[in-house]
């Protein structure tokens, strides 16, 4: 990993101990161009902050958190996504369902979403990354970022103090006895 991404992953992580810099999300794209055993190319990585998020499209989101309703605003998680390369387009037809979505919490906790979820072309499904409840920024224990998946009947896949979204190749085999 080089030593811009290991900063930028300190920075995300442990803000105030290594940085000066306002907290970050770590948002990692696919390492190939191609299928799974495609040629490698670099990542690229993109690590927004609170104030670079609110360059973009904005949404408003109502959605029942704990059996209260509450009111977000932040980012589709797609418009994030966009910025770094994708399993998406005709060079991935046929292996699109070979990616997942690993989300990160601060804490430790993880939420993995199949990459058919999340793909426009297969999924109409909104996933947000958020920095505002109810018009006020997220309390730390929340925030600076949270993923918040509406539609859901729990929130098990919400992630709290958000600080890594990374997409990762299936390596599984389809016909292993792993994943039987």
């Amino acid at each position: 990993m080089p030593i811009r991404n290991v900063a930028l992953l300190l920075c995300v992580v442990l803000p105030t101990a290594f940085c000066q810099n306002p907290p970050r999300i770590l948002v990692q794209g696919v390492g190939t161009v191609g299928p799974v055993s495609g040629p490698s190319v670099p990542v690229t990585d993109f690590a927004p902050s609170s104030s670079e998020l609110a360059l973009l499209q904005q949404r408003t989101i109502t959605v029942i958190d704990h059996g209260t309703p509450v009111t977000f605003q932040g980012v589709l998680l797609t418009d994030l996504l966009a910025k770094v390369p994708t399993p998406t387009g005709e060079k991935f037809q046929h292996t699109a369902a070979s990616y997942y979505l690993v989300a990160e919490g601060r804490d430790g906790y993880r939420a993995v979403f199949a990459w058919v979820e999340l793909d426009p072309s297969f999924s109409d499904k909104a996933v947000y990354v958020v920095t505002k409840r109810d018009g006020k920024p997220l309390p730390e224990s929340d925030g600076p970022f949270e993923l918040v998946a509406p539609g859901e009947k729990r929130n098990a896949r919400w992630v709290r103090q958000l600080s890594l979204l990374r997409i990762e190749p299936n390596t599984t085999a389809y016909d292993s006895e792993q994943a039987r």
